[in-house]
């Protein structure tokens, strides 16, 4: 079991890097799927004795059926209504966003293990691949122009939350959890909805355009 733990962490950073150096939404897309996908996995995994069965099998149905189905059919339906495709010209070029991530990702593991935590015995690659995770989708956010690419920052850096939320989950009545799934799909739903009627009005999804807008 702990083989199938560490290769769902190893691909989850793998991921993260797919994400900065994609252009295509599409792909990019279908990528942050497949990580929502398994870290719906985790709780699994990383169930102990002290959990709850039924506990454990919501938290996991919940992650997959909103982070690895119905918010990938949701941005997928945005880029196809707006005829986007690629991100062009990102604030900060691919390679750089990469060279950004490798770092971010090396500071994670450095500095994860002096952390205190309320349960240490968990698995040592949630830490630091929550951390980089959470990085990478703060990069997304700011170095790419395309709003939707910032929608998918935001939803990669959701997912390093839920990955530190697996770390307290002991603690964290169901419902709770469910709120913050809730939560995630009610902004990407509007998000969704904005995007729509942006392209609509001005024909672009690019974010730095807005800026040149007047009253």
């Amino acid at each position: 079991m702990s083989r199938w733990t560490d290769t769902v962490f190893i691909l989850v950073v793998v991921i993260d890097f797919f994400a900065l150096a994609s252009s295509r939404l599409g792909a990019a897309i279908r990528a942050v799927a497949a990580q929502g996908a398994l870290l719906s996995l985790l709780p699994v995994l990383l169930a102990t004795g002290e959990h709850q069965t039924a506990h454990v099998v919501a938290l996991a149905l919940g992650a997959l059926l909103v982070k690895g189905i119905a918010i990938p059919l949701m941005m997928g339906w945005a880029i196809r209504e707006a005829a986007v495709r690629r991100e062009v010209e990102p604030i900060v070029g691919f390679v750089p966003s990469m060279v950004l991530g490798a770092v971010g990702v090396a500071l994670a593991f450095a500095f994860s293990g002096g952390l205190p935590l309320p349960t240490p015995e968990k698995h040592p690659l949630l830490v630091p691949t929550s951390l980089a995770t959470v990085w990478t989708g703060l990069l997304l956010v700011v170095s790419r122009r395309k709003a939707v690419a910032q929608v998918l920052g935001f939803l990669v850096l959701e997912n390093g939350v839920f990955v530190f939320g697996v770390l307290l989950s002991d603690f964290m009545p169901v419902m709770v959890e469910a709120g913050v799934l809730l939560d995630l799909f009610a902004a990407v739903f509007v998000m969704g909805i904005v995007m729509f009627h942006i392209n609509r009005e001005f024909a672009s999804l690019d974010t730095a355009k807005l800026s040149a807008l007047k009253d």
